[in-house]
This record gives structure tokens, sequence and C-alpha cells, in this order.
């Protein structure tokens, strides 16, 4: 049997989707698990696409959305808004 690379942007086919995905990794993650993810968004959508929306170079944006990268704020957010996200802050439930 054949298998093929899990890749989760194969998935993420909707904004609804995405939605989804970026709020539960917010939930669950931590802020390298939160680069790494709007990079998956990124790759479904399409770099070259996200590159022009946000004015950044591809191999700027793919620098920023690397494994350990530590973009400054401003990058995640034209790249959140490029993918049609934004942040929303909710009271901790303890």
């Amino acid at each position: 049997m054949e298998t093929t690379k899990f890749d989760i942007a194969d998935y993420l086919d909707s904004n609804e989707m995405i939605a989804e995905y970026l709020n539960t990794v917010l939930e669950e993650g931590n802020s390298n698990d939160l680069i790494e993810a709007i990079g998956h968004i990124a790759k479904s959508i399409g770099m070259t696409k996200i590159a022009e929306q946000t004015g950044m170079s591809r191999t700027s944006l793919y620098k920023a959305l690397s494994e350990d990268s530590k973009p400054q704020f401003e990058t995640v957010m034209k790249v959140l808004k490029a993918v049609g996200g934004q942040i929303n802050v909710k009271p901790i439930s303890v």
C-alpha cells in the first residue's frame, strides 16, 4: 500500500475551516504553532497571492513563516489580514 504525507493545507479549503484551524491553534498551541499554522493557511491559498496582498516578496514570506522563525507582529497581522483572519480576545474561563 502506498502512503502520502499528510498536508493540512490540502484541507483548508474554506474560510470556516481556516478560522476553526486558527482558533484551535490559538487555544491549544504556542507562538511557534501559530506561525506554522499561518504558513499552512498561506500555502493553501497560494504564497504568490499572499505575497502580493501583503506587499512582501515570496522569499520574505517563506522566511517569515518558516519553522522556528520569529516574525514581527506587523508581519503576522499583514498575513492574517491577507488570509481573511483576525485576532479576537476573549476572557479566559478559570
